[in-house]
């Protein structure tokens, strides 16, 4: 089973607005992220091709879990053990313009799509959000 796990800061007490366009900005960031793309010129014409664990992901369930953790130093270490795994993940940093008095904050980190074991290793023992 493949999927991807969504990662929410809960100390930052977004709006919930903000926490579905963060939520949104790590799934697609880590999704295109993982594409391969060949073609060329303003109006794209090529290709998109995807690993097997992305293209099963997206043939099956396209399972999306959002899980919390409770600070900025908690966020950043499962960024690093999931980098440290070679799993796909993505850092979101909000530049701070409707949020965060215009400091650049970083809010929430997308894991995969991968197998799903793999993603658990990591993040399983967290909270749903």
């Amino acid at each position: 089973m493949t999927k991807q796990v969504i990662v929410m800061r809960k100390d930052l007490n977004m709006r919930k607005g903000k926490i579905a366009a963060q939520a949104c900005h790590a799934s697609l960031g880590v999704f295109t992220k993982s594409m391969q793309i060949s073609g060329s010129g303003n109006l794209f014409i090529g290709s998109i091709a995807f690993g097997e664990v992305t293209k099963d992901w997206l043939d099956n369930s396209f399972t999306k879990i959002c899980v919390s953790c409770d600070s900025e130093e908690e966020l950043l270490a499962l960024y690093a053990k999931a980098e440290l795994a070679n799993l796909p993940a993505v850092l979101v940093t909000d530049n701070g313009v409707t949020e965060f008095n215009g400091v650049k904050t970083h809010t929430c980190i997308a894991i995969g799509p991968a197998i799903a074991g793999d993603i658990d290793a990591i993040t399983g023992h967290l909270k749903l959000f």
